[in-house]
């Protein structure tokens, strides 16, 4: 590195984020992760030993992947190299392996490459690497926000071990709060700052765990505050609600908080739980999901774990489908809310999706005719064929009901639909045993 590439260098690091500069050179100043960099971990020990093998790191944003990466890059004595997936091309990928290559034959020193967020690279990009991380060329530590297993390819998840990082805990966001307000050296302890504990514990708690936002809330609020008589920057709940205006949400329309959300939403409406349901219709609706998306599932739900033990929710739902698209937000969260509440708290029932789900795997598996007497007779000659010949007109009986065989004789005693014990079904229960006595 020349004189000019230095002072570059110095430059971007002076001027950089104080998430960027506050990251840490050691394991030892790692914050948080416990259930990973323990000091009785694998990760850990890998690191320590200088062992380490192909990794990926999951988990949401301002966690720590991109940390614990230049953590290895300063404690590894293998070459460190990096690329983002999302400006990374192949000939990026070919100039890096090309160089892997030569460090290990002249040097017999291995490359350690660091893909930050991986899960950007399609399938081709992912499929090349695949031989250079199998024969031991290059070392992989991939970062993700997304779930690996439907992202990253099945052969490089097979090669490499998968450690999960949790959002950080209030108390670990507090702790980077103080570390960021007083160190002199990377952090803001040069403009005499100081936060008061409402404000820390304000902070460590919107962001949610995410040490990036909390971070980027602090310098802020310490560049644009001004300083007061006795010559220092304080700042207060008001100056600290300012800073980080919203909650930051981790949810990801295209994403694995986006499954991960939506599944709650229709678990807690099928559990029940209006209260929890609308919850995770709020997260959805603040994070900017799309009411279409929403309604639809709300009427599956509707459907499929309601049914006929209250047929007006699946009635409620399409009404508040129809509803949303004509209105738009803001207004339509309230009628979303109504169809979620009436979802959530009706009697449940999924004895309409278990007759269709029996009702196709009979097709698919048995192969049955439909009963002479029940085809088609509205045509001439169908009588010498047999069709229609037998067959009783319901609404000339007693009840509107003729005791006659309307399944295929292969399947004749076959029972799909089971009306459940509660709401609406009872009553079509105490119905089909009455015509039928």
């Amino acid at each position: 590195m020349d004189l000019f590439d230095y002072m570059k260098e110095q430059t971007l690091e002076n001027e950089s984020p104080l998430a960027s500069r506050l990251r840490p050179a050691t394991l030892e100043e790692v914050v948080g992760q416990e259930h990973i960099i323990g000091k009785d971990k694998l990760l850990y020990r890998a690191i320590k030993a200088d062992k380490i093998s192909s990794v990926i790191f999951y988990g949401p944003p301002g966690t720590g992947k991109t940390t614990l990466a230049k953590v290895i890059a300063n404690t590894t004595s293998a070459k460190f190299t990096q690329l983002n997936a999302t400006t990374a091309g192949k000939k990026d990928m070919e100039e890096v392996v090309q160089q892997a290559k030569n460090t290990l034959g002249m040097y017999q020193q291995r490359t350690i490459l660091f893909v930050d967020e991986i899960h950007r690279f399609n399938k081709t990009q992912q499929d090349y690497l695949l031989p250079f991380v199998e024969d031991g060329t290059l070392i992989l530590i991939g970062a993700t926000t997304e779930n690996p297993y439907f992202e990253v390819n099945g052969a490089l998840i097979s090669r490499s071990i998968i450690f999960e990082l949790k959002p950080l805990e209030k108390a670990d966001i507090s702790k980077l709060i103080d570390r960021a307000v007083t160190d002199t050296e990377k952090g803001l302890g040069s403009y005499h700052a100081v936060i008061t504990d409402e404000a820390k514990d304000f902070l460590a708690d919107i962001a949610g765990g995410d040490a990036r936002a909390a971070l980027n809330a602090i310098e802020l609020g310490v560049l644009t505050t001004q300083r007061s008589e006795d010559g220092l920057i304080h700042i207060d709940l008001n100056t600290a609600s300012e800073c980080i205006q919203k909650r930051v949400v981790r949810y990801d329309k295209t994403g694995d908080q986006h499954y991960d959300t939506i599944s709650a939403f229709i678990k807690s409406m099928r559990g029940s739980d209006p209260d929890a349901a609308v919850y995770y219709l709020a997260k959805m609706l603040y994070a900017g999901e799309d009411i279409k998306f929403i309604a639809r599932r709300i009427m599956i739900c509707a459907s499929e774990d309601v049914g006929n033990a209250d047929p007006m929710a699946l009635t409620v739902a399409v009404s508040a489908s129809q509803a949303v698209e004509r209105i738009g937000m803001p207004e339509a969260q309230i009628i979303l809310s109504q169809a979620v509440l009436y979802v959530a708290c009706a009697p449940k029932s999924n004895s309409a999706c278990n007759a269709i789900f029996a009702a196709m795997g009979s097709v698919k598996n048995k192969k049955a005719s439909v009963p002479v007497h029940l085809q088609d007779a509205h045509y001439k000659g169908s009588a010498k064929l047999g069709h229609g010949v037998g067959y009783q007109y319901a609404h000339d009986y007693p009840n509107h009901y003729a005791h006659q065989q309307y399944l295929p004789d292969e399947i004749r005693d076959a029972v799909f639909y089971e009306p459940g014990d509660l709401g609406y079904e009872v009553k079509i229960k105490e119905h089909l045993k009455r015509i039928k006595e």
